[in-house]
């Protein structure tokens, strides 16, 4: 087995669902730490729910420092009877690797890793400092993670210049697209005030239902804006609406509506806020609305970060990699408020949070050399 496979398949034995890490940052830091990396676990949260964070650095006096992003925790399995093999036994099965987190995103962990081994190995006073930011919060909340680490790296004054987010974003092979942004995410829970009463006798009750009808059709019918060159046009959807006692003959009191934005730079949370405001009130509905802002979108425009991930991705798949923004949000949100440079590589995402996860082996390979290949290009060492 490549050193690459025999890392991935020890991590993917873990059963680290969010937020028990299960060992994961502490088996990398000790690969890490013979490079010449200083190891620190950074933990914060409840203790009900405490997460473990990985800060390593190996840091060359005056060089830019990449960072290498990503989380060791898994979500839930689901159902285990729908698994062909156990989801925390890695197996092999027609040229795939099964287990969860195989896609999302052990692989890319262990190619950053290896890849760095080989680096570091090969180019010891290469110009360029290396950092991992690695949490075991990503699928859950994402409260304690790297969203608590930025805010610790900022106060120690670490700048990186480029950051490169494990998460799976290629749709057939690896290298195929790479995301250079996100979309961000507002999600509401709308109130919708009724008076509970029989359904016999609607004139002394007042149905919330009704009462929201109107503006959720016309909130779903909202163009809220174009997108751009580099995003889809901001989305709105209805995820949870729930009314009712259960008895079909009571008008319910009440009607809680949850919904999400997922959105471009062309609208802010504030002009959203304003404007779903806006709708309600033309529409006379009695309501209260609680807001969580997921986070802000972000994009890396062409330049040194994404250009030379692309050249290293035509030099070892010789494909012309597609930049995107689509899919959901990510760890690299957070990044990018102290980082400039910030984009998403990883190996395919078919089968991401699903039963039967699996990564096709012939793409793990290619992952480590082109991460590789991303170090000795920063670095200004491709060519030795």
């Amino acid at each position: 087995m490549s050193d690459t496979l025999d890392l991935l398949e020890t991590l993917l034995a873990c059963p680290s669902v969010t937020p028990d890490d299960q060992g994961c940052q502490a088996l990398l830091a000790q690969r890490l730490e013979p490079q010449g990396f200083a190891c620190e676990t950074l933990s914060y949260g409840p203790d009900d729910f405490r997460v473990t964070n990985l800060w390593a650095l190996r840091e060359i006096p005056g060089a830019p420092l990449l960072l290498f992003a990503g989380h060791t925790d898994v979500v839930p399995t689901g159902p285990l009877e729908r698994w062909r093999t156990d989801p925390f036994v890695p197996t092999h099965r027609d040229g795939k690797l099964y287990a969860r987190g195989a896609s999302d995103m052990k692989t890319s962990l262990a190619a950053m890793v290896v890849a760095t081994e080989a680096f570091c190995h090969a180019h010891p006073q290469a110009p360029l400092s290396i950092g991992f930011l690695l949490t075991s919060d990503e699928e859950g909340p994402a409260l304690h993670g790297t969203r608590e680490v930025v805010k610790t790296l900022r106060e120690r004054g670490v700048k990186p210049q480029y950051c490169v987010v494990g998460e799976p974003t290629a749709v057939e092979q690896t290298g195929d697209m790479i995301k250079n942004g996100r979309r961000g995410s507002l999600s509401g829970r709308l109130t919708v005030q009724g008076k509970q009463g029989h359904v016999a006798y609607p004139q002394l009750a007042l149905n919330p239902i009704h009462s929201a009808a109107p503006a959720l059709a016309a909130l779903c019918a909202t163009t809220w804006d174009e997108g751009n060159a580099h995003f889809p046009p901001t989305t709105f959807q209805i995820s949870n609406i729930h009314a009712g006692t259960g008895a079909g003959n009571v008008i319910p009191g009440e009607c809680v509506i949850d919904f999400n934005f997922r959105f471009s730079t062309e609208s802010t949370e504030s002009t959203l806020r304003q404007r779903t405001e806006a709708i309600l009130q033309q529409h006379q509905v009695a309501h209260t609305l609680q807001w969580t802002l997921g986070g802000e979108p972000f994009l890396t425009p062409v330049g040194k970060l994404v250009q030379n991930v692309q050249t290293a991705i035509a030099d070892v798949t010789g494909l012309s990699t597609e930049l995107s923004t689509t899919g959901g949000t990510s760890d690299g949100r957070f990044i990018a408020t102290f980082c400039p440079e910030v984009i998403e590589l990883g190996p395919p995402n078919a089968t991401i949070h699903q039963v039967n996860e699996c990564v096709h082996l012939r793409d793990i390979e290619p992952l480590t050399r082109i991460y590789q290949r991303v170090l000795e290009r920063l670095a200004g060492v491709a060519g030795a």
